[in-house]
């Protein structure tokens, strides 16, 4: 094999096959036509088709992948882009050039706001290739059809076009992207092993075998043979995972309960214990108004019932910075990512909590369903104790906060008193600890879950957990990590929380070590340099 490239391994697995490019976007032509009398017409019919799509696309999907098509879909049909494209289209520009220049000015606005806004402006390009490529009566932007199995390289790929991966793609590598990129997200939920942040991914040439390993973010130019090889092991590694059944645990028996992330009663799996994370985020999507409290119930019951005597963990609406709801009529912020989101909503609309938390009693109450009910965004001792209030006034049990910021991990001793259980989500613990935006893909080496310091938080909150006798999970996307999984046992965390996919990998990786070898692991992974020491120093043990 010759010298890997490297990146950052965001689905674990290994494979091999030939690298093929994405396909390029549709392109203007060179001289502009004049202006017909339809412009207007033309370009809000295509703003909606691509709208329309979306949506449908949404419908046919579950889990990750129909809540961030939808988001998209809702960014179609936002009137301050048709408002955009019309204002161009008085111009004088015909509908396909004024639906780029419209997009191309919000992409500029949003890239110069940074953060969340940043990774929006790659969705609103995704836009702008479909209904350009509908106005120009062109292919739609998309996936290479090389006729084999194969690696799929890319810039960066559109939450449209990883939903619409077919079994033919082996493995995602992209140039950009971080660890909870729309690619990561949706190439974890799919089981696919995906690189990001392979900088030199697309110099090499179609055609050419390469092996991804998903766990490590190394990907390597082979030869026929050797890519033969690669995969073969690739699946005789699944085949070994699926060989462990049955509940989490460790080799000497150790329970550590593999939960899973959903967002609707579709998302469920039976190789679950439970359910880790309800995400009631989608619920909520492209509303005008709050859904009734009826309407939630009715939606609950049914995650509620799918669940049957397992246990479910539901985060409360997680709005506002990567999240934004309209109907919230929350104000615009400088920095969402440190303003209202999350729990702090409650602060604007204190009626949107009360609603769902009676919602979700009610589900609870009528199904006999255990459920946990945990905020997200906690800071503070005192929010976590008026949260559990909260709860407990609504007639639910069990009430717990996310940890998804340093205040919360430091304090998770005193935020625990108040609560019957913790979450950690590790993706927002590590943008904030590291200072880095999870949108940003020029930092996904700061944003990777191994770093030091954020285990170090991570260690400290499963310490608290275990002083006072209280459960402390990982619902974060670093819990599907199946090298990291003993690490996080070895700490002292009581559940792991993840996309189905990753469970039986996860599974297989606590089954092959006591609890003696984890907390050697942790303790590796702990006093390591930085996040590629770490993972080196824990893969190589």
């Amino acid at each position: 094999m010759s010298e890997g490239m490297h990146g950052l391994g965001v689905s674990p697995g290994r494979t091999a096959g030939p690298v093929h490019a994405m396909g390029s976007p549709p392109v203007l032509p060179s001289e502009v036509p004049q202006a017909g009398p339809d412009e207007g017409e033309r370009a809000t019919a295509a703003l909606a088709f691509v709208s329309s799509s979306l949506d449908e696309l949404a419908g046919k999907l579950s889990g990750p992948a129909a809540e961030v098509l939808a988001t998209q879909a809702m960014m179609a049909a936002d009137p301050t882009l048709a408002d955009a494209v019309a204002a161009k289209v008085a111009e004088g520009r015909p509908a396909a050039w004024a639906v780029t220049d419209a997009i191309e000015e919000q992409q500029e606005q949003f890239r110069a706001l940074g953060g969340y806004f940043a990774e929006r402006a790659a969705d609103l390009g995704d836009l702008r290739d479909r209904a350009v490529a509908w106005l120009l009566d062109v292919p739609m932007p998309g996936l290479p059809r090389p006729g084999v199995p194969f690696v799929l390289s890319a810039d960066d790929l559109s939450p449209a076009d990883t939903a619409l991966l077919d079994p033919t793609v082996l493995a995602i590598v992209t140039r950009r992207g971080g660890p909870t990129s729309h690619t990561a997200i949706l190439a974890r939920s799919r089981g696919l092993p995906a690189v990001v942040s392979c900088a030199d991914i697309l110099d090499v040439p179609d055609g050419t075998p390469v092996s991804v390993d998903g766990t490590t973010g190394v990907v390597v130019r082979v030869t026929p043979n050797e890519a033969v090889e690669v995969r073969a092991a690739g699946n005789a590694d699944r085949e070994r995972e699926a060989a462990f059944t049955g509940p989490g645990r460790t080799k000497d028996g150790q329970q550590v309960p593999l939960l899973l992330n959903v967002g609707k009663a579709a998302d469920m799996s039976d190789d679950g214990e439970g359910v880790g994370l309800f995400r009631t985020e989608f619920l909520f999507l492209g509303r005008t108004a709050s859904p009734s409290v009826d309407e939630q119930e009715t939606a609950y019951r049914e995650l509620f019932e799918a669940a049957g005597d397992r246990k479910v963990v539901l985060r409360t609406l997680d709005a506002g910075a990567d999240k934004p709801l309209p109907f919230l009529g929350l104000a615009d912020e400088e920095n969402p990512a440190l303003g209202i989101r999350g729990l702090r909503t409650a602060r604007v609309r204190p009626e949107v909590l009360t609603d769902q938390l009676e919602a979700v009693s009610r589900a609870a109450t009528a199904t006999g369903a255990d459920v946990w009910v945990m905020a997200p965004m906690v800071a503070t001792a005192a929010e976590a104790a008026e949260f559990a209030s909260l709860v407990h006034k609504a007639g639910l049990r069990t009430a717990g906060v996310m940890i998804e910021v340093p205040a919360a991990a430091l304090h998770a001793r005193q935020i625990l008193a108040s609560v019957d259980f913790v979450s950690i989500g590790t993706n927002d613990l590590s943008q904030y600890t590291m200072a880095a935006d999870r949108m940003n893909g020029e930092l996904a080496d700061l944003l990777d879950p191994w770093q030091p310091a954020v285990l170090s938080l991570v260690a400290t909150v499963a310490a608290a957990g275990r002083d006072l006798n209280k459960p402390v999970g990982i619902c974060g996307e670093a819990a599907g990590d199946p090298l990291l999984a003993p690490v996080f046992a070895g700490m002292g965390i009581t559940t792991l929380s993840m996309s189905a996919p990753s469970v039986s990998a996860v599974r297989a990786s606590l089954a092959t070590h006591t609890m003696a070898d984890c907390q050697r692991l942790a303790e590796l992974a702990l006093n390591a340099a930085d996040a590629q020491t770490a993972r080196k120093a824990v893969a190589g043990r």
